[in-house]
């Protein structure tokens, strides 16, 4: 999926199209709070054999009575190519790999404390991120990250000079803090503007 698409379907472009994914994701994770990820595979796959098997019957019957010879109402389904092709599975993983790489180097700076300001920021972060996982468990996270993805960016579009402005004095408030917080803390390394 490309980044046009996606930016059309968090901004609403599709009402039909935006609804159908948003509802079906946001119906998984509650789903996924309630029963296992076994069950709810389980769930959706008999769902989803049901409604096939379903169809496949009723088109029989009406091809039985009709006496007509249409064929297996999937045919033009079974007939198309499913396989990944080697380009595509090397590409992906090829981009996997990378930002894995990327990702093992940036944990090494950290742990390792190659900087120390890093190192203590990204303390700073698990230790705020302890706070957060006692609070919400991970799917709660994911179903708020959801509705917000589908939600924040029309909210901003509708009242984009508003949430601008207040930003803009927030921005301002923290740049008046920080600036504070290194003129009496010795060490700390002031980023020129």
């Amino acid at each position: 999926m490309d980044a046009k698409r996606v930016v059309d379907l968090l901004y609403w472009r599709d009402v039909k199209t935006t609804g159908v994914v948003f509802g079906a994701t946001l119906l998984l994770l509650l789903s996924l709070t309630v029963c296992s990820i076994v069950s709810v595979c389980s769930y959706i796959g008999l769902a989803l054999l049901s409604v096939t098997i379903c169809f496949r019957i009723y088109k029989g019957i009406l091809q039985a009575i009709q006496k007509s010879d249409e064929g297996h109402p999937f045919k033009q389904y079974l007939d198309q190519e499913v396989a990944l092709s080697k380009d595509v599975v090397h590409k992906y993983s090829d981009v996997a790999l990378e930002k894995l790489n990327k990702t093992i180097g940036e944990l090494r700076h950290l742990f390792l404390v190659e900087d120390l300001v890093d190192s203590i920021k990204f303390a700073v972060l698990m230790w705020i991120l302890t706070y957060v996982g006692a609070l919400f468990n991970g799917l709660t996270l994911l179903i708020l990250g959801l509705v917000a993805a589908f939600s924040c960016p029309i909210i901003y579009e509708k009242h984009q000079t508003q949430i601008d402005h207040y930003l803009a004095l927030v921005n301002n408030q923290i740049k008046d803090i920080v600036g504070k917080v290194q003129a009496k803390v010795p060490g700390l390394k002031r980023k020129t503007e």
